[in-house]
């Protein structure tokens, strides 16, 4: 699979490729790589969209160079490979902390995302009342549990055991490949404020069984979003997508549907 270099990274992505579908890119979380898009792509692209997936700086088979100032910018780095596909406008699929990005992106880029999808993100909100309720959802034994413990909800990791073994491995071969290279920053500060001037619709997913964004947290993001829609998937946890895609991709291409145009 090819690599495209930007400063400070070769970049790693997969593209099905078409010239007429709609591109949809996704954006992983902290944990995984573009793998973890496996019950996504081929269903979009059943579907009859272009589905490009990428390693994030630091994670997967992405690497960092000597070219450019670590850790650089998350949208920066997605732009990047926007340009490089030559890729006009596009539907933007991100969960967790690539909800994070994906939101900087599409209010940095608004002509460029025809739609977003945010899904189990705490979304990067620094305003106070926000955080204040975010720390007394995390009580510092949740942030202590071991990555599938917190991520994976524990119905899913109740009744299907191969699906978590395969979560975990591609997990354990994810990265960070450097940790030493901090997170990467926004390009501006988020806030209430900021998601208010959002111009394009907005999906946000919850899963009701998530305990790093839990629902309430989910639906105080959505709440400061204009043109956004709420959507809650029972006993899911900060993994959805992956614990639940029959159920998950449903409600995603539905709402990309309807921003086609």
């Amino acid at each position: 699979m090819p690599f495209v270099e930007l400063a400070g990274v070769d970049l790693w992505y997969t593209d099905t490729g078409g010239v007429t579908g709609t591109p949809v890119i996704f954006m992983h979380a902290a944990s995984g790589t573009s793998d973890s898009w496996v019950h996504q792509v081929p269903v979009f692209t059943q579907a009859g969209y272009r589905c490009v997936a990428y390693d994030r700086r630091n994670r997967g088979r992405s690497r960092l160079t000597s070219t450019g100032d670590q850790p650089g910018y998350v949208g920066d780095d997605l732009h990047g490979l926007v340009m490089h596909l030559n890729l006009d406008r596009f539907h933007l699929v991100a969960t967790a902390a690539g909800g994070i990005g994906g939101l900087d992106y599409a209010l940095e880029h608004p002509e460029r995302v025809r739609s977003l999808v945010v899904a189990c993100s705490i979304g990067g909100v620094q305003d106070p009342a926000y955080l204040d309720v975010q720390s007394r959802l995390w009580p510092p034994v949740i942030l202590e549990l071991p990555v599938h413990l917190r991520e994976l909800g524990p119905s899913y990791r109740g009744v299907n055991p191969e699906g978590t073994q395969r979560w975990m491995e591609i997990e354990l071969t994810s990265g960070p490949k450097d940790i030493s290279v901090p997170a990467q920053p926004l390009r501006q500060l988020m806030t209430f404020a900021r998601l208010e001037t959002m111009r394009i619709s907005v999906l946000v997913l919850a899963g009701g069984a998530d305990l790093l964004s839990p629902p309430a947290l989910m639906r105080l993001l959505s709440e400061h979003i204009p043109s956004s829609e709420f959507a809650l998937i029972p006993e899911a946890g900060h993994a959805a997508f992956w614990e639940q895609p029959e159920v998950w991709n449903p409600l995603v291409l539905e709402f990309l549907g309807r921003h086609d145009s």
